[in-house]
């Protein structure tokens, strides 16, 4: 028999953390057949792909994205699929798509996850046919699903699911009966094939509709007690745990701790929310790393931070910033549903007085660094201001930063466009983040934030890191490792059955080109999303991937583009259950 596609004279890395080795592949049924040192047979073979002097590496892990609602409208996930990621979690940050009504789903989403509620919800009324995670599941098997597809139950909507949405952000205390019902469901969704549950605990989300706006997430309405009894669900069947503890406090990072310890247990499978080398707490990196060997070293369990291979740098429009959420007068404004009441509101030289205190006060520091000096206008009607900062803007004026800021966004509105970097700035220190066993890379959020984010390359930047820094003559991990830590290592510990290019394994890989790795990785431009008449930022520097194979089909090639049938017929990715989940 014929191999379906053959790719030659690559180097081959088996997401094992070996070095590559020249290698040539057989694929046949979907799967790795042959590995050989000599060329293949390439007779009756349809595909061959010449990979010489490219890398041959399994397809990469996103284990943070929110494709929950593009993936029912758009399955072929296409600008993932273009960036050699095949396997892709939904279900993160509490909320998920598994067990809640159309409503509510859609307004845990939609503000938190910045995709407007107008597209999301006539998709989930009209697309919708699920009432519990074996439908949820059933569903996605039928699905033309372009990467595989894993999932997480959200505890925000586990949460709305059994208490109903007044009640689940109320303040009220689950009854017993009521705890009970969620470890059922719990547990069916593990059942179902679901890996783990997601919850969150920090209270800068807010939540979308006119029934709860603003509101906090539900899961952050829950207390330890709650937790505890679901954790125990996960420990028991070997499930995992995606949390995120305080982004302002941090105090109940400890309480995640110890939840995880394995003293004389299972230890709770954990992957947190986040290491990132913060501008606004530049030691914080040092914590999280050591915080990962305390749980892992001493409280014997199994324990990870999620990081962002890649500057975390984000665009906005106007007002409409995350960031203010974390201290007092901006959480007033990101409250406001009215834009003419939005922007009447920072005209009041009272809250602009107000506004200039809080966002110096010291104790509510999070994740932004809340310098205007370092937050820069790109786009503006006037063009003389672009590439300028705020404060800079107002030293011209005679102005303060904050009020030459509110003046711009009276002038402007969404028309003012500005960016700012949160961290990840110092090369060595992301070095040092990729290097710590104790992290893992994701946290691309792909799928959301689409006017501000843009990381669906975030492996490629991860592999930039490594390739520049070898090219330097400072490497700090070799290519294999680094494959691996996007590969083999996060199915493994997220129990997924992908990751590796063995002989028998499914074939899902990517074919790399090293020199593709340059600085057009961090170059950002807008891009259609297909299905949602959106437009979404992306990063795209197509020199870098070569090929993407799922389940042994060539999903896209440089050169040619998508493959027609992608997103339009089963036969590439599949719903991917927890393989080291155990039964009830």
């Amino acid at each position: 028999m014929s191999y379906d596609v053959i790719i030659k004279n690559g180097l081959y890395f088996d997401g094992s953390g070996a070095p590559g080795e020249p290698r040539h592949l057989g694929i046949r049924d979907g799967r790795i057949d042959t590995l050989s040192l000599t060329p293949l047979d390439e007779e009756g073979c349809p595909q061959v792909l010449d990979a010489a002097g490219k890398w041959v590496t399994p397809g990469f892990l996103e284990i943070h994205s929110h494709y929950d609602a593009e993936v029912i409208a758009a399955p072929a996930l296409k600008e993932s699929v273009r960036h050699g990621v095949t396997t892709v979690s939904v279900g993160s940050c509490s909320i998920s798509m598994v067990l809640g009504e159309a409503e509510d789903c859609s307004d845990l989403f939609t503000r938190v996850e910045a995709v407007p509620r107008d597209i999301v919800l006539p998709i989930l009324r009209d697309k919708r046919t699920w009432r519990d995670a074996a439908g949820y599941r059933a569903f996605y098997e039928q699905q033309p699903l372009g990467p595989n597809l894993c999932s997480f139950l959200g505890h925000s909507e586990l949460r709305v699911a059994v208490m109903g949405l007044e009640r689940a952000i109320s303040g009220a205390k689950p009854t017993e009966a009521e705890l009970q019902r969620m470890e059922q469901l719990l547990n069916e969704a593990l059942d179902a094939g679901c890996f783990g549950l997601s919850v969150m605990t920090t209270r800068l989300d807010k939540m979308d509709g006119d029934r709860a706006w603003s509101s906090p997430l539900p899961s952050t309405f829950a207390t330890w007690k709650e937790f505890s009894r679901l954790f125990a669900v996960l420990r028991r069947r070997n499930a995992l745990m995606q949390g995120a503890p305080n982004a302002v406090t941090k105090i109940n990072v400890f309480a995640f701790l110890w939840q995880a310890h394995g003293w004389f247990r299972r230890p709770l499978k954990s992957s947190m929310l986040t290491a990132l080398d913060l501008k606004s707490q530049p030691f914080m990196h040092r914590v999280t790393r050591a915080s990962g060997w305390l749980a892992n070293r001493v409280l014997r369990g199994r324990y990870r931070w999620q990081t962002l291979p890649a500057p975390f740098v984000v665009r906005i429009e106007g007002l409409n910033m995350n960031g203010f959420e974390e201290f007092g007068a901006g959480e007033v404004l990101r409250d406001i549903k009215d834009p003419d009441e939005l922007y009447a509101r920072i005209q009041d030289p009272a809250f602009r007085a107000r506004f200039r205190k809080d966002i110096k006060a010291t104790l509510s520091i999070g994740l932004w660094h809340r310098r205007l000096s370092d937050c820069w206008v790109r786009e503006c009607p006037d063009a003389s201001l672009v590439g300028r900062n705020f404060e800079e803007i107002g030293q011209a004026r005679g102005q303060d930063a904050v009020d030459a800021f509110f003046d711009l966004a009276l002038q402007y509105r969404n028309a003012l466009k500005w960016t700012t970097c949160y961290g990840n700035h110092r090369p060595q220190v992301m070095q040092k983040l990729l290097s710590s066993p104790w992290t893992q890379p994701g946290f691309a959020d792909s799928g959301a934030h689409l006017a501000s984010h843009a990381q669906y390359n975030f492996a490629l930047r991860f592999l930039k890191y490594v390739h520049d820094a070898a090219k330097a003559g400072q490497p700090f991990m070799d290519t294999g490792h680094a494959v691996r830590r996007l590969t083999g290592e996060l199915a493994d510990f997220a129990g997924l059955d992908a990751g590796y290019i063995r002989v028998g394994d499914r074939a899902d890989l990517a074919i790399i080109n090293p020199e593709g790795l340059t600085d057009a990785l961090d170059e950002v431009q807008e891009a259609p999303m297909e299905n949602l008449g959106l437009v979404r930022l992306v990063k795209r520097n197509d020199d870098a991937v070569e090929a993407t194979l799922i389940n042994g089909r060539v999903a896209y090639q440089r050169e040619q583009g998508f493959a027609e049938a992608l997103g339009k017929e089963q036969g590439f990715g599949r719903f991917l259950s927890g393989k080291d989940v155990l039964p009830a």
